[in-house]
Protein backbone atom coordinates (compact mmCIF):
# COMPACT_ATOMS: atom_id res chain seq x y z
CA UNK A 1 0.00 0.00 0.00
CA UNK A 2 1.55 3.46 -1.20
CA UNK A 3 2.63 5.65 2.03
CA UNK A 4 1.19 9.74 2.29
CA UNK A 5 4.15 10.63 0.48
CA UNK A 6 4.27 8.03 -2.46
CA UNK A 7 0.26 8.91 -2.74
CA UNK A 8 1.19 13.02 -2.67
CA UNK A 9 4.05 12.29 -5.26
CA UNK A 10 1.82 10.62 -7.56
CA UNK A 11 -0.46 13.28 -7.98
CA UNK A 12 1.78 15.46 -9.28
CA UNK A 13 1.32 13.20 -12.19
CA UNK A 14 -2.44 13.74 -12.36
CA UNK A 15 -4.18 14.52 -15.59
CA UNK A 16 -6.43 16.95 -13.37
CA UNK A 17 -4.57 20.80 -13.18
CA UNK A 18 -5.81 21.51 -10.15
CA UNK A 19 -5.15 17.97 -8.50
CA UNK A 20 -1.33 18.56 -9.72
CA UNK A 21 -1.32 22.47 -8.50
CA UNK A 22 -2.92 21.38 -5.19
CA UNK A 23 -0.23 18.69 -4.70
CA UNK A 24 2.89 21.03 -5.91
CA UNK A 25 1.87 23.79 -3.29
CA UNK A 26 2.34 20.94 -0.39
CA UNK A 27 5.26 19.96 -1.92
CA UNK A 28 6.92 23.07 -2.09
CA UNK A 29 5.33 23.98 1.55
CA UNK A 30 7.25 20.53 2.57
CA UNK A 31 10.45 22.00 1.35
CA UNK A 32 10.22 24.60 3.65
CA UNK A 33 11.59 22.94 6.53
CA UNK A 34 14.44 20.40 7.63
CA UNK A 35 11.82 17.83 8.32
CA UNK A 36 9.96 18.50 5.07
CA UNK A 37 12.91 18.24 3.24
CA UNK A 38 13.79 15.09 4.95
CA UNK A 39 10.70 13.52 4.29
CA UNK A 40 11.00 14.17 0.79
CA UNK A 41 14.67 13.13 0.16
CA UNK A 42 13.82 9.50 0.84
CA UNK A 43 11.34 9.35 -2.33
CA UNK A 44 14.00 11.79 -4.74
CA UNK A 45 13.93 9.11 -7.46
CA UNK A 46 10.29 9.91 -8.23
CA UNK A 47 9.81 13.30 -6.54
CA UNK A 48 12.97 14.77 -8.91
CA UNK A 49 11.70 14.16 -12.38
CA UNK A 50 8.24 15.45 -11.62
CA UNK A 51 9.26 18.45 -10.37
CA UNK A 52 11.25 18.75 -13.43
CA UNK A 53 8.94 17.50 -15.66
CA UNK A 54 6.36 20.60 -13.93
CA UNK A 55 8.86 23.68 -14.42
CA UNK A 56 8.10 23.03 -18.14
CA UNK A 57 4.12 24.39 -17.48
CA UNK A 58 2.50 27.43 -17.29
CA UNK A 59 3.46 29.52 -14.32
CA UNK A 60 0.34 29.05 -12.10
CA UNK A 61 1.98 25.27 -11.85
CA UNK A 62 5.92 26.34 -12.57
CA UNK A 63 6.51 28.61 -9.93
CA UNK A 64 5.53 26.45 -7.22
CA UNK A 65 8.00 23.61 -8.49
CA UNK A 66 10.70 25.67 -9.33
CA UNK A 67 10.43 26.94 -5.81
CA UNK A 68 10.74 23.42 -4.57
CA UNK A 69 13.36 22.96 -6.86
CA UNK A 70 15.50 25.38 -5.55
CA UNK A 71 15.07 24.48 -1.51
CA UNK A 72 15.89 20.98 -2.53
CA UNK A 73 18.52 21.34 -4.39
CA UNK A 74 20.35 23.04 -1.24
CA UNK A 75 21.48 19.60 0.09
CA UNK A 76 24.10 18.58 -2.36
CA UNK A 77 23.16 14.82 -2.99
CA UNK A 78 19.85 16.21 -4.03
CA UNK A 79 21.96 18.92 -6.24
CA UNK A 80 23.92 15.57 -7.69
CA UNK A 81 20.87 13.49 -8.45
CA UNK A 82 19.12 16.75 -10.61
CA UNK A 83 22.25 17.18 -12.46
CA UNK A 84 22.47 13.64 -13.30
CA UNK A 85 18.73 13.75 -14.30
CA UNK A 86 19.74 16.24 -16.64
CA UNK A 87 17.75 19.05 -15.39
CA UNK A 88 20.32 22.23 -16.47
CA UNK A 89 19.16 21.82 -19.57
CA UNK A 90 15.63 21.37 -18.58
CA UNK A 91 16.11 24.95 -16.80
CA UNK A 92 17.93 25.86 -19.25
CA UNK A 93 15.10 25.48 -22.05
CA UNK A 94 12.91 26.65 -19.72
CA UNK A 95 14.52 29.64 -18.93
CA UNK A 96 14.71 30.96 -22.60
CA UNK A 97 11.16 30.52 -23.73
CA UNK A 98 9.45 33.59 -24.45
CA UNK A 99 6.76 32.99 -22.37
CA UNK A 100 9.09 31.83 -19.11
CA UNK A 101 7.39 33.88 -16.20
CA UNK A 102 9.87 32.33 -13.47
CA UNK A 103 13.19 33.07 -14.43
CA UNK A 104 14.41 34.28 -11.10
CA UNK A 105 13.59 31.11 -9.57
CA UNK A 106 15.80 29.01 -12.54
CA UNK A 107 18.67 31.09 -11.88
CA UNK A 108 18.58 30.44 -8.73
CA UNK A 109 18.41 26.94 -9.28
CA UNK A 110 21.48 26.99 -11.22
CA UNK A 111 23.41 28.59 -8.74
CA UNK A 112 22.95 25.92 -6.60
CA UNK A 113 23.32 23.56 -8.96
CA UNK A 114 26.98 24.92 -10.20
CA UNK A 115 28.55 24.59 -6.40
CA UNK A 116 28.69 21.12 -7.83
CA UNK A 117 31.72 20.28 -10.40
CA UNK A 118 29.41 18.28 -12.07
CA UNK A 119 26.59 21.39 -12.21
CA UNK A 120 29.60 23.56 -13.76
CA UNK A 121 30.30 20.97 -15.87
CA UNK A 122 26.87 20.71 -17.30
CA UNK A 123 26.39 24.27 -17.66
CA UNK A 124 29.62 24.72 -19.29
CA UNK A 125 28.47 21.67 -21.81
CA UNK A 126 32.02 20.63 -21.45
CA UNK A 127 31.03 17.47 -23.05
CA UNK A 128 29.65 18.63 -26.45
CA UNK A 129 32.24 20.32 -28.50
CA UNK A 130 29.53 21.76 -30.88
CA UNK A 131 27.77 23.66 -28.29
CA UNK A 132 30.29 24.50 -25.86
CA UNK A 133 29.96 27.57 -24.17
CA UNK A 134 26.62 28.06 -25.59
CA UNK A 135 24.80 28.10 -22.11
CA UNK A 136 27.44 30.83 -20.39
CA UNK A 137 26.47 32.86 -23.53
CA UNK A 138 23.19 32.91 -22.99
CA UNK A 139 23.21 33.96 -19.58
CA UNK A 140 25.95 36.82 -19.67
CA UNK A 141 24.09 37.92 -22.34
CA UNK A 142 21.12 38.25 -20.06
CA UNK A 143 23.04 39.63 -17.05
CA UNK A 144 24.11 42.22 -19.37
CA UNK A 145 20.56 43.13 -21.42
CA UNK A 146 18.61 43.02 -17.84
CA UNK A 147 17.66 46.22 -16.01
CA UNK A 148 19.49 46.00 -12.82
CA UNK A 149 18.15 49.16 -11.14
CA UNK A 150 14.63 47.77 -10.66
CA UNK A 151 12.99 45.20 -8.01
CA UNK A 152 12.78 42.72 -9.81
CA UNK A 153 16.10 42.11 -11.39
CA UNK A 154 15.30 38.12 -12.87
CA UNK A 155 19.06 37.64 -13.87
CA UNK A 156 21.29 39.64 -11.04
CA UNK A 157 21.78 35.99 -9.35
CA UNK A 158 23.63 35.54 -12.49
CA UNK A 159 26.60 36.71 -10.75
CA UNK A 160 27.22 34.05 -8.68
CA UNK A 161 26.77 31.49 -11.30
CA UNK A 162 29.85 33.01 -13.39
CA UNK A 163 31.80 32.96 -9.65
CA UNK A 164 31.02 29.43 -9.60
CA UNK A 165 32.09 28.41 -13.40
CA UNK A 166 35.15 30.56 -12.46
CA UNK A 167 36.43 28.30 -10.11
CA UNK A 168 37.16 25.39 -12.52
CA UNK A 169 39.90 25.72 -15.02
CA UNK A 170 37.73 24.85 -17.83
CA UNK A 171 35.19 28.00 -16.88
CA UNK A 172 37.89 30.21 -16.56
CA UNK A 173 39.33 29.73 -20.38
CA UNK A 174 36.01 30.09 -21.61
CA UNK A 175 35.18 33.55 -20.04
CA UNK A 176 39.28 34.59 -20.52
CA UNK A 177 38.77 33.65 -24.65
CA UNK A 178 38.95 36.97 -26.09
CA UNK A 179 36.90 35.84 -29.14
CA UNK A 180 33.92 35.58 -27.02
CA UNK A 181 34.55 38.68 -25.06
CA UNK A 182 32.37 37.57 -22.32
CA UNK A 183 34.73 39.12 -19.03
CA UNK A 184 34.53 42.40 -21.71
CA UNK A 185 30.62 41.99 -21.35
CA UNK A 186 31.15 40.88 -17.71
CA UNK A 187 33.48 43.42 -16.26
CA UNK A 188 31.17 46.38 -17.22
CA UNK A 189 28.60 45.25 -15.22
CA UNK A 190 30.52 46.68 -11.90
CA UNK A 191 28.81 50.06 -13.03
CA UNK A 192 25.53 48.72 -11.39
CA UNK A 193 23.39 49.84 -8.05
CA UNK A 194 23.11 46.00 -7.32
CA UNK A 195 25.38 45.00 -4.90
CA UNK A 196 24.70 41.27 -6.13
CA UNK A 197 25.65 42.23 -9.47
CA UNK A 198 29.20 43.88 -7.76
CA UNK A 199 29.79 41.01 -5.73
CA UNK A 200 29.44 38.18 -8.85
CA UNK A 201 31.46 40.54 -11.22
CA UNK A 202 34.34 40.80 -8.37
CA UNK A 203 34.69 37.46 -7.86
CA UNK A 204 34.57 36.23 -10.85
CA UNK A 205 36.82 39.10 -12.31
CA UNK A 206 39.00 37.77 -8.93
CA UNK A 207 38.97 33.46 -10.04
CA UNK A 208 40.09 34.46 -13.46
CA UNK A 209 43.04 36.07 -12.44
CA UNK A 210 44.23 33.07 -11.48
CA UNK A 211 45.00 32.54 -14.72
CA UNK A 212 47.33 35.62 -14.99
CA UNK A 213 50.73 33.62 -15.43
CA UNK A 214 48.97 32.29 -18.81
CA UNK A 215 46.29 34.89 -19.57
CA UNK A 216 47.58 38.21 -18.24
CA UNK A 217 47.47 39.53 -22.42
CA UNK A 218 43.39 38.39 -22.23
CA UNK A 219 43.22 40.14 -18.98
CA UNK A 220 44.72 43.56 -19.69
CA UNK A 221 42.60 43.46 -23.35
CA UNK A 222 39.86 44.46 -21.16
CA UNK A 223 42.08 46.69 -19.12
CA UNK A 224 39.58 49.99 -20.02
CA UNK A 225 36.86 48.36 -17.95
CA UNK A 226 39.22 46.17 -15.37
CA UNK A 227 40.85 48.66 -13.40
CA UNK A 228 38.16 50.65 -13.00
CA UNK A 229 36.04 47.64 -11.57
CA UNK A 230 38.76 46.75 -9.24
CA UNK A 231 40.51 50.05 -8.45
CA UNK A 232 37.42 52.58 -7.64
CA UNK A 233 36.41 50.03 -4.80
CA UNK A 234 39.72 50.13 -3.26
CA UNK A 235 40.15 54.01 -3.93
CA UNK A 236 38.82 55.51 -0.78
CA UNK A 237 36.20 58.48 -0.25
CA UNK A 238 38.75 61.41 -1.08
CA UNK A 239 38.49 63.06 -4.54
CA UNK A 240 41.84 62.94 -6.00
CA UNK A 241 44.12 65.61 -6.62
CA UNK A 242 44.80 66.89 -10.31
CA UNK A 243 48.32 65.69 -9.93
CA UNK A 244 47.54 61.86 -9.09
CA UNK A 245 44.33 62.38 -11.67
CA UNK A 246 47.20 62.99 -14.49
CA UNK A 247 48.93 60.02 -14.31
CA UNK A 248 45.77 57.74 -14.90
CA UNK A 249 44.06 56.65 -17.65
CA UNK A 250 40.55 59.00 -18.21
CA UNK A 251 38.28 56.70 -17.27
CA UNK A 252 39.96 56.25 -14.12
CA UNK A 253 40.41 59.80 -13.33
CA UNK A 254 37.32 61.66 -14.46
CA UNK A 255 35.67 58.92 -11.91
CA UNK A 256 38.26 59.71 -8.52
CA UNK A 257 37.57 63.49 -9.48
CA UNK A 258 34.45 63.61 -7.92
CA UNK A 259 32.01 62.35 -5.23
CA UNK A 260 31.22 58.68 -5.61
CA UNK A 261 29.27 55.98 -3.95
CA UNK A 262 31.63 54.28 -1.15
CA UNK A 263 31.28 50.26 -1.93
CA UNK A 264 30.56 49.47 1.80
CA UNK A 265 30.82 45.08 1.14
CA UNK A 266 34.44 44.36 2.49
CA UNK A 267 34.06 41.27 0.52
CA UNK A 268 34.03 43.45 -2.55
CA UNK A 269 37.16 45.14 -1.35
CA UNK A 270 38.83 41.99 -0.76
CA UNK A 271 38.52 40.58 -3.79
CA UNK A 272 39.15 43.51 -5.92
CA UNK A 273 42.78 43.86 -3.74
CA UNK A 274 43.30 39.85 -3.99
CA UNK A 275 42.39 40.25 -8.01
CA UNK A 276 44.94 43.18 -8.17
CA UNK A 277 47.54 41.09 -6.25
CA UNK A 278 47.42 38.05 -8.73
CA UNK A 279 47.83 39.88 -11.97
CA UNK A 280 51.12 42.29 -10.56
CA UNK A 281 52.59 38.74 -9.19
CA UNK A 282 53.61 38.78 -13.06
CA UNK A 283 56.35 41.46 -14.43
CA UNK A 284 53.86 42.65 -17.00
CA UNK A 285 51.10 43.04 -15.10
CA UNK A 286 53.18 45.56 -12.10
CA UNK A 287 53.91 47.60 -15.51
CA UNK A 288 50.65 47.99 -16.55
CA UNK A 289 49.13 48.44 -12.66
CA UNK A 290 52.18 51.66 -11.81
CA UNK A 291 51.13 53.27 -15.68
CA UNK A 292 47.61 53.71 -13.71
CA UNK A 293 48.77 55.11 -11.26
CA UNK A 294 47.95 51.73 -9.16
CA UNK A 295 50.11 51.97 -6.54
CA UNK A 296 49.02 55.70 -5.38
CA UNK A 297 44.94 54.75 -5.78
CA UNK A 298 46.12 51.81 -3.29
CA UNK A 299 47.76 54.11 -0.95
CA UNK A 300 45.42 56.41 -0.77
CA UNK A 301 42.16 53.69 -0.06
CA UNK A 302 44.37 52.19 2.57
CA UNK A 303 44.50 55.25 4.53
CA UNK A 304 40.26 55.76 4.10
CA UNK A 305 40.31 51.37 5.43
CA UNK A 306 38.88 50.86 8.38
CA UNK A 307 38.10 46.89 8.14
CA UNK A 308 40.95 44.86 9.71
CA UNK A 309 40.30 42.12 7.07
CA UNK A 310 40.36 44.71 3.94
CA UNK A 311 43.69 46.04 5.34
CA UNK A 312 45.15 42.97 5.49
CA UNK A 313 44.71 42.63 1.60
CA UNK A 314 45.93 46.00 1.17
CA UNK A 315 49.15 45.42 3.20
CA UNK A 316 49.88 41.92 1.82
CA UNK A 317 49.63 44.16 -2.26
CA UNK A 318 51.69 46.55 -0.88
CA UNK A 319 54.49 44.17 0.41
CA UNK A 320 54.26 42.88 -3.48
CA UNK A 321 54.90 46.05 -4.19
CA UNK A 322 57.65 47.01 -2.48
CA UNK A 323 59.53 43.64 -3.00
CA UNK A 324 59.07 42.92 -6.33
CA UNK A 325 61.20 40.14 -6.28
CA UNK A 326 58.26 37.98 -4.54
CA UNK A 327 56.74 38.46 -8.04
CA UNK A 328 58.65 34.96 -8.66
CA UNK A 329 56.59 33.23 -5.99
CA UNK A 330 54.01 31.53 -6.79
CA UNK A 331 50.94 31.79 -5.18
CA UNK A 332 48.99 29.83 -2.70
CA UNK A 333 45.93 30.99 -2.86
CA UNK A 334 42.87 29.03 -4.56
CA UNK A 335 39.62 30.18 -5.77
CA UNK A 336 36.91 30.49 -3.71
Amino acid sequence: MATEMEELISFLSSPSPQITKAAVDIVRGLTGSVEGMQSLANYSNSLLPALSRLITLPKEVSEAAAEALVNLSQNSSLAEAMVRLGIVKTTMDVLYKPECGIAQLLVMLLVNLTQLDAGVTAVLQIEDEKVHGLYVMKLVRSFCRTTHDSDDDAFEHVGSILVNISKQREGRKLLLDPKRGLLKQITRQFDSNSSLRKKGVSGTIRNCCFEAESQLQNLLLVSEFLWPALLLPVAGNKIYSEQDRSKMPLELGTALSIDREPVNDPEIRIQALEAIYLIILQDAGRRAFWSVNGPRIVQIGYEDEEDPKVMEAYEQLGSLLVHSSSAEEPSSETPQ
